[in-house]
């Protein structure tokens, strides 16, 4: 009797510990630290998808069975991929990170993998886009983050029948999600042995298995088993952050929350219904085109002034920005990519100070612009190009030293009283932000 009560309250025991909240790592408190600080990041959607020109969803938009998209493959020859010129393209930018796809929507995977003959080995180029990425990284000082699907539209055992996308590859048999569960965690394994030190796993596909994003039972309708995958994670590399694109609030286990094309808070993008987390760091993803992968009659790119409003704001509200690029299929970047790139960061070595090491503004974004702050400086970002005088209240300082421009340090009148702040400084409409620095005693 004795021993079944002590077996009763060691399983009694477990059962809490097992629903008790993931408790992370102090590695990886540290790695959400820098995360939070870094601000700026490169998203890369690169595969066999760029070859038709159409964007990393043709497999389902064009309906394209199986058979005749493997045979993409083939074709695909990235010859003047140069992970060097890559990974400087994003540090010059201003970029801290890198989140690269490891495998796309398409199951295609661009590494070296024991678990499907559908990867790069298998292609004229034969050699492991992710290696080389991971190498180049950690030799430039960059941290390399890694996409990895959790949907697939060629796999059989992926339980296609109730999901919402890759209906019509001409998969004919049954799903069987144990046995898709297990090759998952096979090929996280890999990624997160082969490669050395990875910063985070970026997830996608959730959503391919709930009612449409607005519904209001989003109920998933497979248990995706996150405590096993997001606990084999976490045991291999204890430091990897874990964000999940599924357009819902954070679940256990999630070290960031992202928003797709939104900003936290927002919802232009008819995906972002969930509230903005405030425990864990933020990341908004977005395009400079309007196209995630290489697009042929995508021609409309962002300015720099609006990558520079977007960036801002994304900071004002606590967020990173994840800006992406779509390479061509041969692996060189457009010009229109990289000219972007490079104005993002000419304007960062100037302004950076007031994005880096930042934290969300003591206001929200508005009309005229942004704030975002640190313990000794406010940074006042003049987004609109007309606001030469500025009233605020509940400024969080009991004085304000000096008030100055940050690109050239001259001085801006302002007067300070009980907490009501009022600035004024005439707008240079050359530069896409007029930042006002005030040095601040709280």
């Amino acid at each position: 009797m004795k021993k079944l009560a002590i077996i009763g309250l060691v399983l009694l025991f477990g059962l809490q510990l097992k629903a008790q909240d993931y408790v992370p790592a102090a590695s990886n408190l540290k790695q959400r630290a820098w995360f939070n600080d870094a601000r700026f990041g490169l998203f890369i959607h690169w595969g066999p998808f760029s070859i038709p020109g159409s964007g990393e969803w043709v497999m389902n938009d064009r309906k394209l069975n199986v058979h005749n998209y493997t045979n993409l493959k083939d074709f695909f020859n990235p010859t003047e991929f140069n992970a060097a010129q890559w990974v400087s393209m994003a540090k010059n930018a201003g970029m801290k990170y890198i989140t690269l796809i490891t495998r796309h929507h398409d199951g295609f995977s661009m590494f070296d993998t024991k678990y499907s003959d559908f990867n790069i080995m298998n292609t004229p180029y034969k050699k492991d886009i992710v290696k080389m990425m991971a190498d180049e990284c950690h030799k430039q000082g960059i941290q390399l983050y890694l996409y990895y699907s959790l949907l697939d539209w060629r796999r059989e055992d992926y339980p296609h029948e109730t999901g919402r996308t890759g209906q019509n590859s001409g998969r004919t048999g049954k799903g069987d999600y144990a046995s898709y569960l297990q090759f998952m965690k096979n090929q996280l394994t890999e990624l997160l042995t082969n490669y050395g030190e990875i910063g985070g796993i970026w997830f996608d596909g959730h959503w391919d298995q709930t009612a449409p994003e607005g519904e209001k039972d989003r109920t998933s309708r497979i248990d995706w088993k996150y405590n096993e995958i997001y606990g084999l994670i976490h045991k291999l590399q204890p430091q990897c952050m874990i964000g999940n694109n599924h357009h819902l609030s954070p679940f256990a286990g999630e070290d960031f929350q992202m928003f797709e094309r939104d900003l936290p808070g927002e919802n232009k993008s008819g995906l972002s219904f969930q509230k903005a987390s405030d425990k864990l760091p933020l990341e908004t993803c977005e395009t400079i085109s309007n196209s995630w992968g290489y697009n042929l009659s995508d021609t409309h790119y962002k300015s720099n002034k609006e990558l520079v409003n977007m960036l801002v704001k994304a900071a004002s509200l606590g967020s990173n920005l994840l800006l992406n690029i779509g390479p061509m299929p041969n692996g060189k970047i457009q010009p229109e990519f990289q000219e972007r790139l490079a104005g993002m960061g000419a304007w960062l070595k100037v302004y950076g100070e007031s994005i880096y090491n930042t934290k969300g503004g003591f206001i929200k974004p508005q009309a005229w612009g942004s704030i975002t702050q640190t313990d000794k400086n406010i940074y006042i970002h003049i987004l609109d190009g007309k606001t030469n005088t500025l009233d605020l209240e509940n400024v969080p300082a009991k004085k304000i030293k000096k008030a100055y421009l940050l690109k050239d340090k001259t001085a801006v009148k302002y007067t300070f009283k009980n907490g009501k702040l009022s600035l004024n400084s005439a707008v240079d409409t050359s530069e896409p932000d007029h930042v006002i620095v005030l040095d601040i005693d709280k």
